[in-house]
């Protein structure tokens, strides 16, 4: 739970370009990891999912500056 919250706190520095950079970022290593896990079976298939989740955390972060909050 405390990488949840340290990934959170993280967030709340940047700025919205920072923000849509990291979103680009991972979702290009998710796709990655998608169609390497379609190739050969990954290691760690939770990791696929850690990511996706990561990525909503980082679009809720831009929304929030975005909006102003």
């Amino acid at each position: 739970m405390s990488k949840k919250i340290d990934f959170v706190k993280s967030l709340n520095g940047l700025n919205e370009a920072d923000l849509k950079a990291r979103i680009a970022e991972d979702e290009l290593r998710i796709k990655k990891l998608s169609f390497a896990h379609a190739i050969s079976p990954l290691e760690n298939p939770q990791s696929i999912r850690a990511l996706r989740r990561d990525i909503a955390r980082l679009k809720t972060a831009l929304k929030k500056v975005q909006l102003g909050f």
